[in-house]
């Protein structure tokens, strides 16, 4: 009994399962799940050994989920409504149940955001309980922070013990891309916890001997995976090559099992994704929403197209300042474009050590069964980091820096497993290899992050170079050091390691973000801009269309826009970008008005009022162009607001004989700004019909500094009341 409880408290060791026999064929045996070379367990106490970690690691775990929770919270308040596009369409969720299960940005249903609503759906249901505030949109993406977190531990822990798993929890809520998008409400947050939900459920599958439950893991994985794409479409299905590829080698049952087991589970994730789908296109157009970032009104067209293979070959038709073929605007393609500019610091610092510590970890897995369990998990985040990174490399089209949370979990993995193996194998030579190369590079390339920033003391980046590169020259000859000095030394390298990021991390929580393009951390050299000026202040003009600058960037060309300061109309040009307002390249363009492509603005008390105004008569008491410029306006004053063209003004909808219709039925009431500007690729020239029929045929009212037109006041002798050939609402 001595014995047993004393094992309990150790930390498992590698070594081949004992019921894996050659040939990978499992004889008949209880639906027992394995825990990292864990004898085949008899009794209570074994069981209990199996269920139950060290009180030392349940501590840490907890001290870890809480410290997550509590630093993600701090300042998040700051972030406001965080992207307004999407608390918008949250707020329309709130409002109207037809709103919530398309994903309409307003919840009179003009017109849907241009991803599944997978992620509005968790926001949507917040906001129905404890009412419409930042708070109520963004906790809940800080919860999907500590669930991912928790998850990663467990996946990792199952395989590599209880340090493997807290070593890739913390380095996972380190990463200061998870610490931007886990505290903000685009769907990056919802669609990262799904695929580690899937990785956990797939190693669940690999470690049963039993086909049946097997089977209902596998199935649980496909689940996720089609919550996922529902979340945001295509890009959930990186991750199945790495889960596929596992299943097939790793599975312990025949091959012909495991491919039927693999079947079954894409019928689950094609089910779990497709229900939704089909309603949507099996319902008559008339019947819902039109769905935005489509051209033809389709989701598989937005799915495919725009949301699809658009983002890999930069033809997206619609978006404004497409990538060019060679990345473009959108930061120049290639192998390196993980460790360039503002990317590397959202996401690169522990990549170098993560690739030398999968490479270390097969060869020591080398000889192992096919149903090793942690060759498994290499194959596994593995095959996620390269698959998913590679794609993020070379994509032509939209890409933003945010997007690399997504390789968050599978580097944090890597991390945990492959350090507590190396280190657990640190008497052989390639386990002290891996152990002093991964704590060099790491060391040597935090430095360089470090020193493309001038927001921290230099005397950081030199302790970074100085703690990593001395530890690692230190673990050449960890095995003859006495415990305790190896366990200092595998501290110093482990501190050094983190140190960059974290630095990164804090920053990012002590900062607000908000609008369409975010980036964690502070601004570095080499950083780009992204597209669009922001609004202009009052009696100011205003760029909606232009390249934002950033610190060490070219200002972008003049881009004309609609502004909300001149008295003529109020169009105006923006000479840098910038639209009057700050933006800076990496957290959205910020400033008075409400017109912008980027980012949206508050309208003033004055408009607000004249808006709400007997606002039971309409059903949408403004439009404007562009989802940004609608979604400011709508969230300050809860009315629906419709969004002309979409998020980039780009999609028929609706068109300007819809738009006639609308207007002669009295269902709107006024039109706010005008025409986005900037570089457009295709799409339709709707938008910029309406914006010219407006001008020519309606009352400019200037309520403040903004330019509307009263949509109930045709100019005399205008062709407005016309009878329109097309139905309207």
């Amino acid at each position: 009994m001595t014995e047993s409880l004393t094992d309990a408290t150790r930390v498992p060791r590698t070594s081949d399962h004992p019921t894996d026999p050659p040939g990978g064929t499992v004889p008949p045996g209880p639906d027992i799940p394995r825990t990292a070379d864990v004898p085949p367990p008899h009794g209570a106490v074994a069981a209990a050994r199996i269920s139950r970690d060290p009180l030392w690691s349940r501590i840490a775990l907890a001290v870890l989920l809480l410290g997550t929770t509590i630093g993600y919270l701090i300042n998040l308040g700051a972030n406001g409504w965080a992207n307004s596009f999407y608390s918008a369409a949250v707020q329309a969720g709130s409002q109207s149940w037809e709103a919530f299960f398309f994903g309409s940005l307003d919840s009179a249903n003009a017109i849907t955001v241009d991803k599944p609503p997978g992620s509005l759906w968790v926001m949507a249901a917040s906001v129905r309980i404890f009412g419409l505030n930042s708070w109520a949109i963004l906790v809940p993406e800080v919860l999907m922070a500590v669930a991912a977190v928790a998850v990663l531990h467990l996946t990792v822990k199952r395989a590599f013990g209880a340090g493997a798993g807290l070593i890739a929890g913390a380095a996972l809520a380190l990463t200061p891309v998870a610490a931007l998008m886990f505290r903000f409400n685009n769907p990056d947050a919802l669609l990262t916890l799904l695929m580690t939900l899937a990785a956990w459920a797939t190693m669940r599958a690999v470690d049963f001997q039993r086909v049946r439950a097997a089977l209902r893991w596998m199935m649980l994985a496909g689940v996720f995976i089609g919550f996922a794409f529902l979340t945001k479409t295509l890009q959930a299905f990186l991750v199945l090559p790495a889960l596929a590829l596992v299943w097939l080698v790793a599975g312990r049952t025949t091959i012909l099992k495991r491919i039927g087991v693999g079947l079954a589970a894409v019928a689950a994730m094609v089910v779990s994704a497709g229900w939704w789908v089909a309603i949507v296109e099996l319902t008559p157009a008339s019947m819902r929403p039109y769905i935005g970032g489509s051209q033809n009104n389709s989701f598989l067209e937005l799915t495919f197209g725009y949301n699809g293979l658009g983002r890999l070959n930069g033809n997206e038709t619609g978006s404004v300042g497409g990538g060019g073929g060679g990345g473009g605007r959108w930061g120049e393609a290639g192998l390196l474009r993980m460790f360039t500019g503002q990317v590397g610091g959202q996401i690169s610092w522990l990549i170098p050590a993560a690739l030398i510590l999968l490479i270390a970890g097969l060869l020591l897995r080398g000889r192992a069964p096919r149903t090793d369990l942690r060759r498994a998990g290499y194959l596994l985040w593995g095959g996620w980091l390269l698959v998913t990174g590679l794609t993020f490399s070379f994509m032509a089209g939209i890409f933003h820096e945010y997007y690399t949370v997504a390789l968050a979990p599978a580097i944090a993995a890597l991390i945990g497993m492959g350090a507590a193996e190396a280190w657990q194998r640190r008497d052989t030579a390639i386990g002290r290899i891996a152990l002093a190369a991964a704590s060099v590079v790491t060391g040597v390339w935090g430095n360089v992050l470090l020193s493309q920033t001038t927001a921290y003391p230099a005397a950081l980046r030199s302790a970074v170079l100085v703690a990593g590169v001395a530890a690692g020259v230190a673990l050449l000859a960890v095995h003859r050091f006495r415990s305790t000095l190896a366990a200092v030394v595998a501290s110093v390298a482990l501190i050094a390691g983190v140190a960059g990021p974290t630095a990164f991390t804090v920053t990012t929580i002590s900062e607000a973000h908000s609008g369409s393009i975010v980036t964690a951390g502070p601004t570095v050299s080499g950083g780009r801009g992204g597209l669009g000026g922001g609004p202009g202040g009052p009696g100011g003009t205003a760029g909606t269309g232009g390249m934002r600058g950033a610190p060490n960037t070219q200002a972008g060309r003049p881009a004309q826009g609609m502004g909300n300061g001149g008295p003529q109309g109020g169009f105006g040009q923006s000479q840098n970008g910038t639209g009057g307002g700050t933006g800076d390249g990496r957290t959205g363009s910020r400033g008075g008005g409400t017109n912008g492509l980027l980012n949206a603005s508050a309208p003033s008390a004055e408009v607000i009022a004249r808006l709400t105004e007997n606002s039971s008569q309409y059903t949408w008491v403004a439009s404007s162009v562009g989802s940004q410029n609608a979604a400011g306006v709508q969230l300050a004053t809860q009315l629906p607001v419709m969004a002309v063209g979409g998020f980039n003004g780009s999609d028929p909808s609706p068109t300007l004989a819809q738009f006639e219709a609308y207007v002669q039925a009295g269902k709107i009431h006024y039109f706010i700004g005008g025409s986005l500007g900037g570089q457009q690729n295709g799409g339709s020239e709707a938008a910029s019909e309406i914006v010219q029929w407006v001008q020519q045929n309606f009352t400019q009212v200037t309520v403040g500094s903004t330019t509307m037109y009263d949509l109930t006041q045709p100019l005399t002798g205008s062709s407005s009341s016309g009878t329109s050939t097309t139905q309207g609402a």
